[in-house]
């Protein structure tokens, strides 16, 4: 078959998620059972995938589907948690203190602790922790998980310890072969996943910086009385201040580190000095900004999970400390779950694992319910139960937490059951009869074939489109990495540069990927609204991969990069 015409058919689950979320505002829920549907068929009459391959791919799915919604369960259950201990009030105010600007709050929520929690734990945590959080100060559903959604971007490539630079560039391309080719120049391969890690970094924090002045500049077009862009601009000093707070020590960890730590120390840093700088008014708007009285909000704003005035202003004896004990456990298990490999290997201990489903090779999944997020958010849940709650009323706050959260995740289920499932079946497409590329790689190359020379230009939206599919950059790196590398090679252009556009690109796409905002959206019990958010999330996705793109594309033809491929003929 005609590589063009392979490559548009490859798109064509895209194309049709794209159609029924955005054009015609379908909820998920019956959106994605119409994609699930175009991916087999494609599958079977296509790709000539076998039945076996399809079905064992489905299942890998549902596996997954399963970690997911533990992660949902555990961020919803420990919110639901402080909420009837009383905590949840006490946090709330606390950042009120701090500032009553709701686009400090945005700032120091979402960007700070949730650049935070990304490069503790990745895969989709921070908003499903930022948002339910945000709904509790007072924010809008759906402007909470706009919010937790653009942070999924410039800390996602070092998110979960570097996983997707570690595991997905390191996965994603032969690194056998191009350690012959590194050897014969002197290089070794650890020392060129250094370079591609340096190039990542400065990429992302040159146009990372301006994420909380875009984050500021939506909630208050979208979610003002006024629908005004300026009004977001107004605080722009500080929102950079933001911005360089986390990117200035994220780039030099990532130049001179390694891909671990960016993120982590990143996160760490711009708490710190943010918050330390809000308390005395640094740079701060001269009014304070907040949203509409809530009798006007629209119906599409708010979701299931709702914390009454009522309840945020009573009394409540939990002190600051206490209140965020919950959330400090939540970030030591992570970072130490992730860095020391014995407590990993405890925690690991329990696995379900299903290892080649059917009989297929590759296809494989686990679910380890201690080391995922979800486990360590319940412990986090429980420590509240046990330091906040009344001695007599332990049993009932768990009992009204559990039965609340259980009925939240019950409707993001039934659209992960749909979604995950076309992700694997999209991406296991490789093995088949056709002896065609798989629906990635052929997509990828119709991209390929129509940009010529000016493939770094779109290099990024490669990577884009691979997490708006898998949900993961890690994935997107594993699926696209080679391909990356072997365009630049065909280029003469420094693949270790245009990996690392695959792998900015591939980060600023967990912002539109489908199955993040289904997660997302279920933490504050807004299911039904992901077309609307996605509407405005591919906003700030455009301006990351459009400027991701044209950094490369000037990088790639007009600097004088240090790079021991460029040129090289095996």
């Amino acid at each position: 078959m005609n590589i063009a015409v392979l490559g548009v058919l490859a798109l064509l689950p895209i194309i049709t998620a794209g159609v029924l979320l955005l054009g015609l505002q379908w909820p998920a829920k019956r959106a994605m059972p119409v994609v699930l549907i175009v991916t087999t068929l494609l599958a079977v009459f296509v790709w000539d995938m076998s039945t076996t391959r399809v079905l064992a791919s489905m299942l890998q799915g549902v596996v997954i589907t399963g970690s997911v919604l533990w992660i949902v369960f555990g961020a919803i259950f420990l919110l639901n948690t402080l909420q009837h201990t009383g905590a949840i009030q006490t946090i709330r105010r606390g950042f009120t203190n701090v500032s009553p600007d709701r686009r400090v709050q945005a700032i120091i929520i979402a960007w700070c602790f949730g650049t935070f929690i990304e490069g503790a734990s990745g895969f989709g945590t921070p908003a499903a922790i930022a948002a339910p959080l945000l709904v509790a100060i007072g924010f809008p559903a759906l402007a909470a998980v706009l919010m937790g959604m653009l942070i999924q971007s410039t800390p996602v490539s070092f998110g979960a310890v570097g996983t997707p630079i570690i595991i997905g560039v390191n996965n994603g391309l032969d690194t056998t072969a191009i350690g012959v080719q590194l050897a014969s120049q002197g290089w070794t391969w650890a020392e060129y996943l250094q370079l591609i890690t340096t190039q990542v970094a400065i990429i992302h924090a040159v146009i990372g910086t301006f994420m909380p002045v875009i984050m500021a500049m939506m909630l208050t077009r979208f979610f003002g009385a006024n629908k005004s862009w300026k009004e977001g601009l107004a605080i722009m000093p500080f929102a950079i201040f933001a911005g360089l707070s986390f990117t200035i020590p994220y780039a030099l960890t990532g130049m001179f580190l390694g891909p671990e730590f960016p993120s982590l120390l990143g996160g760490l840093v711009s708490m710190a000095v943010v918050v330390f700088a809000a308390k005395r008014g640094f740079l701060m708007p001269k009014t304070n900004w907040d949203f509409p009285a809530k009798s006007s909000w629209l119906p599409g704003w708010m979701g299931s999970l709702e914390i009454k005035q009522d309840d945020i202003n009573a009394p409540t004896t939990v002190s600051p400390f206490v209140a965020w004990v919950p959330y400090l456990i939540v970030a030591i298990l992570l970072v130490c779950s992730r860095v020391f490999g014995e407590f990993k290997a405890l925690l690991n201990a329990v696995t379900l694992s299903f290892s080649n489903i059917l009989g297929e090779a590759g296809v494989s999944a686990a679910f380890s319910p201690l080391y995922l997020p979800g486990g360590l958010l319940v412990i986090a849940a429980l420590t509240a139960l046990f330091l906040q709650a009344k001695s007599g009323n332990k049993t009932q706050v768990f009992k009204s937490a559990f039965v609340d959260s259980s009925k939240t995740i019950i409707g993001a289920g039934f659209v992960l059951i749909f979604t995950i499932p076309m992700v694997r079946l999209f991406i296991n497409s490789g093995v088949n009869l056709s002896d065609v590329p798989s629906m990635p790689m052929a997509g990828a190359a119709l991209f390929a074939d129509v940009f010529g020379t000016a493939f770094p230009l779109i290099s990024p939206t490669i990577g884009a489109l691979g997490a708006f599919i898998a949900g993961s950059n890690t994935v997107s790196n594993m699926m696209f990495s080679q391909f990356q590398f072997e365009a630049a090679m065909a280029l003469s252009l420094s693949p270790a540069l245009i990996v690392a556009a695959q792998a900015v690109g591939a980060a600023a796409g967990n912002m539109i990927a489908i199955h993040n905002v289904v997660a997302a959206s279920a933490t504050v019990g807004l299911l039904g609204q992901e077309g609307a958010t996605l509407r405005k999330t591919a906003l700030p996705t455009i301006y990351y991969v459009i400027f991701a793109g044209a950094i490369a594309l000037l990088a790639g033809y007009g600097l004088t990069l240090t790079d021991p491929l460029i040129g090289f003929v095996g």
